[in-house]
């Protein structure tokens, strides 16, 4: 569903020069960079709820232990059975 989204005079001449050095659309720029950013902003909110977790040593403790539950599973003894 298109729709239009207004951007600053600098960030619609840099969605230019970067479609017209590369080929692309300006609207595919714009859609690939929207995807990196969200990219990094998952990843960066992984990271702090990750970090958050280790500080807390009792459910640190209770992530490693869940980590050795599933990993289990993987050393059942099926490898090369097939």
């Amino acid at each position: 569903m298109p729709s239009t989204v207004r951007v600053s005079n600098r960030a619609w001449k840099a969605l230019k020069e970067i479609a017209e050095q590369t080929g692309e659309t300006m609207q595919g720029v714009l859609e690939r960079a929207v995807e990196a950013y969200r990219r990094q902003w998952l990843l960066e909110r992984a990271n702090k709820a990750y970090a958050a977790l280790r500080s807390d040593p009792e459910k640190w403790d209770e992530e490693v232990a869940e980590r050795r539950e599933w990993e289990a599973p993987l050393a059942d003894g099926l490898e090369g059975s097939e």
